[in-house]
């Protein structure tokens, strides 16, 4: 049995409870909850006092119930589509999240062989690196490194970046639009600098997106590495088969989607 502590309503400690076993993780979207009379057992409180604690988790948007069955986790992921190329902000934007960002560093520096090589520079070449943490709603979603080559470095000056993105600030005020984009996703490590920012424990798996940016004549604009909470986001992509052939081709399934999905941040009462 759980003790209750006195002098709260019941049903709001009870709420609060599951409101956290799920932002922990132990109750997964589409988990079913204990059931009312074992949740009762529990807290050793009557159905009535149960019911009161689902109903706020309920409107709440954080459940669903089904009749005869219980109750189950609801799966708050907002899904928003990165078939085309996007920004930060837009991407918050479709996933109904307001988005702004921590400017961390912004810096020049000597490029390293490994980001030369992404940038198509000679190593040592001067690069600009600008870190920032992107948050959803005022809670941290993303930290990215950006490098780009020190011919771009002008024109970020006197622009917001905390509000503002490199896709807007290039295209719209200087002409340069990105045109292509190259990614790489993997699964990564948190080390200690990224875990701090990003509000983990350190060695949290991470979902790592490398991207390189391209606009016309294949000139390489920004080199990024996003590492994204892999409780924040995760990627459905959809495939389409002609049902005319028999076996795909060697070419592969054309590709119809495919979007990250994004969970809301957990209310905090």
């Amino acid at each position: 049995m759980q003790m209750l502590q006195p002098g709260r309503p019941r049903h709001e400690q009870i709420s609060d409870w599951l409101r956290e076993q799920m932002a922990q993780g132990i109750y997964q979207p589409d988990d079913q909850l204990p059931s009312e009379s074992q949740l009762g057992e529990r807290f050793d409180v009557s159905r009535i006092t149960v019911r009161r604690a689902l109903q706020t988790l309920e409107s709440d948007g954080l459940i669903y119930r089904r009749q005869g069955l219980g109750s189950f986790v609801r799966d708050n992921r907002v899904r928003q589509g990165l078939v085309r190329l996007a920004d930060f902000v837009e991407d918050m934007a479709q996933a109904g999240l307001e988005a702004s960002s921590t400017v961390l560093a912004h810096v020049q520096e000597e490029a390293a062989p490994e980001i030369a090589e992404k940038l198509g520079l000679e190593p040592g070449a001067a690069v600009v690196r600008l870190e920032r943490l992107r948050l959803g709603d005022g809670e941290p979603i993303a930290f990215d490194r950006t490098w780009l080559p020190a011919f771009y470095a002008p024109f970020l000056d006197g622009h917001d970046l905390e509000h503002d993105t490199l896709y807007r600030i290039l295209e719209q005020d200087y002409q340069i639009p990105i045109v292509r984009g190259r990614y790489r996703i993997e699964a990564a490590n948190a080390n200690a600098t990224v875990a701090g920012h990003l509000q983990i424990p350190r060695g949290r798996a991470l979902l790592l997106i490398e991207r390189i940016s391209f606009t016309h004549g294949e000139r390489r604009v920004y080199y990024q590495r996003r590492y994204y909470r892999s409780d924040r986001v995760a990627y459905e992509l959809e495939l389409e088969r002609d049902p005319a052939q028999h076996q795909a081709s060697s070419a592969g399934m054309p590709l119809q989607e495919f979007e990250p999905v994004f969970k809301a941040p957990e209310r905090r009462d």
